[in-house]
């Protein structure tokens, strides 16, 4: 079977990201959350329907949240 390259460069990317987090889902999501709309693209949110202020005090809410996570002094499992 034919090695595609790009698939492999993005695999690899793919697992240094995980284990930077140490393959924590919880970690991974946060960041995540904390990286989307950074870039000016607006992020819809389809879980509710309020003002844009709630809206915006939840969303640094979840940023704040987010960051403690990622903050937390996580040491991960020893295989």
């Amino acid at each position: 079977m034919f090695d595609d390259p790009i698939v492999l460069e993005t695999r690899k990317r793919r697992e240094e990201y995980a284990a930077s987090f140490g393959y924590d889902l919880g970690r991974i999501v946060a960041d995540l959350q904390l990286r989307q709309g950074r870039d000016g693209r607006v992020v819809v949110d389809r879980t509710s329907v309020e003002t844009s202020v709630e809206t915006s005090a939840q969303l640094d809410a979840q940023e704040t949240s987010a960051q403690s996570v990622l903050n937390s002094n996580f040491t991960p499992p020893a295989p």
